[in-house]
């Protein structure tokens, strides 16, 4: 893991290696939800704290209260020689895209979006593929044969995610059915547990029995709609089993704060490199999670079924469609 990581190498050796490079001040653009969401802004600091604490090494961040700020927080870290300067999100994907111009030799790395130019590197995850193992997941354990699916801002990353998920439980159960919602059109979407809550439970009403969601901050009042509900739920982004045990299937988790320790530590080290690096199940960046807190719901036979669809998958037999290229789920 990350931490273990970061632990094999000593504070001395980092300090070392960051002394070398002529310019080396990291600087974090979070997106909307603040800094500790329990989603990709957390992991984000995650993996700059496992690089930045044992070398003793200052991050500076920021955390946006509205969209306006993007572009000029961004500008102002570049003038003031932040380097490397991370944007999180694809939100800042516009302003990522103009200030990079104007910067041409500071290093700007992107989660979650791509920005093409030579001094940014893009970070992307394969999460359909994932997010197609939790749909397999939630097919096995659905009773009604009913799932639910609670997305955060209608943008096409939620989609592909909630179009992997449909495939992995129709790949199990053609028949089944699931039901999705979107909490909103706009960034506010993904801070509205209250919105997440009414969702979820619409989904209940009608019948689900799991409900996963891929909703930022938004999540939460998923989750916890769930637990009151006494339902089944799968967390999205980090693990989010031990959150509410009892109820917590699993959680789709995505890599994020690995990727970032490792383009941090290029940057520091003198191999970073811009261009587009995407990671799936095959580079394991994408995963489920079965820990202490969901162990008595995955039966072995449940993992074993699950531990061959990702084989497939990652060989190339099963073929997990991407709806962000496609423009369209299949059915």
């Amino acid at each position: 893991m990350i931490l273990a990581a970061a632990a094999m190498l000593s504070p001395c050796a980092w300090a070392q290696s960051v002394s070398a490079q002529t310019r080396f001040q990291p600087a974090v653009l979070y997106d909307l939800g603040g800094k500790f969401n329990k989603s990709v802004n957390e992991s984000v600091a995650a993996g700059i704290a496992a690089f930045a604490g044992p070398a003793g090494i200052e991050v500076r961040e920021f955390e946006i209260s509205n969209e306006t700020q993007r572009e000029q927080t961004l500008r102002n870290m570049a003038r003031r020689g932040d380097d490397p300067i991370l944007a999180v999100g694809s939100g800042q994907a516009s302003a990522l895209e103009k200030v990079a111009k104007e910067f041409p030799r500071t290093r700007f790395t992107i989660v979650d979006a791509t920005v093409k130019a030579p001094n940014v590197l893009s970070i992307v995850f394969r999460d359909h593929e994932s997010a197609f193992l939790i749909g397999a997941l939630a097919a096995m354990s659905s009773r009604s044969a009913k799932i639910g699916f609670v997305g955060g801002m209608d943008v096409p990353r939620v989609r592909r995610i909630a179009c992997g998920y449909q495939q992995g439980a129709r790949y199990l159960k053609p028949e089944i059915t699931v039901l999705q919602n979107m909490a909103g059109t706009t960034a506010a979407a993904w801070n509205d547990p209250t919105k997440g809550a009414e969702l979820a439970q619409a989904q209940f009403d009608r019948g689900v029995d799991v409900v996963y969601h891929a909703a930022g901050g938004t999540g939460l009042g998923v989750l916890q709609a769930a637990a009151d509900a006494r339902r089944f739920a799968i967390g999205n982004e980090v693990n989010q089993n031990g959150l509410f045990p009892g109820i917590m299937l699993s959680s789709m988790l995505r890599r994020v704060d690995q990727a970032v320790y490792n383009s941090v530590k290029a940057a520091a080290d003198g191999t970073w490199r811009p261009g587009i690096l995407s990671l799936g199940l095959k580079e394991h960046g994408v995963d489920w999670v079965l820990d202490e807190n969901n162990a008595r719901f995955i039966s072995a036979e449940m993992k074993a079924l699950l531990d061959k669809i990702k084989a497939e998958i990652v060989g190339g037999t099963i073929k997990v469609a991407d709806s962000t290229a496609t423009g369209k789920c299949p059915d």
